[in-house]
């Protein structure tokens, strides 16, 4: 069973999913984080690039978030367009439509300065900043509201037909024209009045937002979306979670308000813990987090995973390291490429990982271990990721490649810096490299200064560097200082690392 704690402090608010004692997802909030993600802004159009039929968007953020071409809902796109009584009169299918509007440019849709009311989707990641869209989305207790998109959706976890038809024909009779919404699992067997309050409830906060735009000024927020502990309590607490544990009165009164009003199903399941060791050391959520920043994760029998973050996409290697296994090699592969497909989709959903993923499972020559294997790991996802990620079929080559969706920063941007030394590369240059880089620049500097009054010249520099010169590279001082008739001093800052500085003496 799942069970969701709560941690705060002064400084940060925590909320971790737990899962058998595993920990899925963790999330963080603290006074100057300024999440972004579905709140709604007041924006004005800087910059068109047709090219990549994207529009950036100034949000009164540090940069500008962008709103590509396929984030704009239809309506508002066609609208807005010369043609729009013509394009509705010509292609009335869906799929003419769809084909019509994959031909417009942006630029027929907006012109810079013009203002336009946006919702982050996602939050800025390195240097790039919000991505934007138009859809816009709703989280509600029972459904997601989407007052642009006129789709309903409805949560595959509904399996009854019965059911699906039953909600369909409710919420086909309360949408306004030209919305929709998507059925969360928490629906189902919901009475039509409740399901009817949820909508009234959305419909209201979307015309607060219509209201509150016209008043607001650019780069203005417009909306913001309940806190984050809240926030994880609507989207995670369901049929599964059996305890939501707090460590703190005040959050614990702010939760239970919550679900008296919105989840009444899950008071009985709320705790408050008042143990003297601290809630996250109990659950050995400290432990999960260490680990879910590091590159190698060991495997229970011994095998590990090797996860590597990249610019274009996340590359995840499976060895079986020091895992020899009891029976045939096939057996003790399959054994461990099983294990690990467990592991990565947690690993994936702890550190919120995006975009292309490739993951290089060891070599089976069996077809039905590899489609055993393949089934396995997308069942896994299924179960577990609310992501709805999409996976192929294991290649050739033995790689799984799939995508998934991120939502909120990854859990390396949240904890962790680049390091100064190395710019995120996680390697430096061999110390051998840095004193023959530092011995050129001397040379030219020494060569530059050479009619100068300078007896002399230090070189300071860390201890590193320093010893090693010294101790290996005193001959090729003294060839220096016998060039340039100067004498050359080596002094040893112990807050230098790799940095060096030259500094003259008469």
């Amino acid at each position: 069973m799942k069970k969701i704690l709560i941690t705060s402090r002064p400084w940060e608010k925590r909320v971790a999913i737990m899962n058998e004692a595993l920990l899925y997802n963790i999330y963080y909030d603290s006074p100057g984080s300024g999440q972004l993600e579905r709140s709604f802004f007041k924006g004005k159009i800087a910059k068109i690039l047709p090219g990549i039929q994207t529009a950036f968007v100034e949000i009164g953020q540090e940069r500008a978030g962008f709103l590509h071409i396929s984030e704009i809902d239809r309506d508002l796109a066609f609208h807005k367009i010369q043609d729009a009584n013509e394009v509705y009169e010509r292609y009335e299918g869906k799929e003419q439509e769809r084909s019509r509007f994959s031909k417009i440019s942006i630029e027929s849709i907006f012109k810079e300065q013009e203002e336009i009311l946006v919702q982050v989707s996602k939050e800025p990641i390195n240097k790039k900043g919000a991505k934007l869209t138009t859809n816009f989305m709703f989280p509600g207790r029972l459904l997601v509201f989407m007052p642009t998109v006129p789709k309903i959706g409805i949560s595959k976890k509904i399996g009854d037909s019965k059911e699906r038809v039953r909600l369909r024909n409710i919420l086909m009779e309360v949408l306004p024209e030209n919305s929709g919404c998507i059925v969360r699992t928490i629906c189902e067997g919901k009475s039509e009045e409740e399901i009817v309050q949820d909508i009234h409830y959305l419909l209201q906060l979307w015309q607060s937002i219509q209201k509150k735009y016209n008043e607001s000024s650019i780069g203005e927020c417009v909306h913001r979306d309940i806190s984050l502990v809240l926030q994880v309590i609507r989207d995670h607490c369901d049929e599964n979670v059996d305890q939501i544990i707090c460590d703190d009165v005040g959050i614990y009164q702010e939760i239970f308000n919550f679900a008296k009003n919105v989840l009444q199903d899950s008071l009985d399941k709320l705790i408050l813990y008042t143990e003297k060791k601290p809630l996250f050391e109990s659950y050995k959520v400290e432990k999960q987090i260490e680990e879910g920043l590091q590159k190698k994760i060991n495997l229970p029998s011994g095998g590990s995973i090797i996860i590597d973050i990249t610019e274009a996409m996340t590359v995840i290697d499976v060895n079986t390291a020091r895992f020899v296994g009891k029976g045939n090699a096939e057996e003790t592969i399959l054994k461990t490429n099983m294990e690990a497909a467990k592991e990565i989709v947690r690993q994936l959903i702890l550190r919120n990982v995006g975009g292309i993923i490739v993951v290089d499972f060891i070599d089976m020559k069996s077809s039905t271990h590899n489609n055993k294997l393949c089934s396995a790991f997308e069942e896994m996802l299924k179960i577990n990721d609310k992501s709805k990620p999409t996976i192929l079929k294991i290649s050739e080559f033995g790689l799984v490649q799939m995508t998934r969706k991120r939502t909120g920063k990854p859990l390396w941007q949240e904890c962790l810096k680049s390091c100064n030394i190395c710019n995120g590369t996680g390697r430096v240059k061999s110390t051998k490299t840095m004193i023959y880089e530092l011995f050129r620049d001397l040379d030219d500097t020494l060569l530059a200064k050479n009619n100068e009054q300078a007896n002399g010249c230090y070189i300071i520099t860390g201890s590193e560097i320093g010893d090693q010169i010294i101790n290996d590279e005193f001959n090729s001082l003294i060839t220096i200082e016998k060039k340039y008739k100067k004498q050359i001093v080596v002094k040893i800052d112990e807050s230098f690392y790799y940095e060096y500085k030259f500094e003259f003496f008469i």
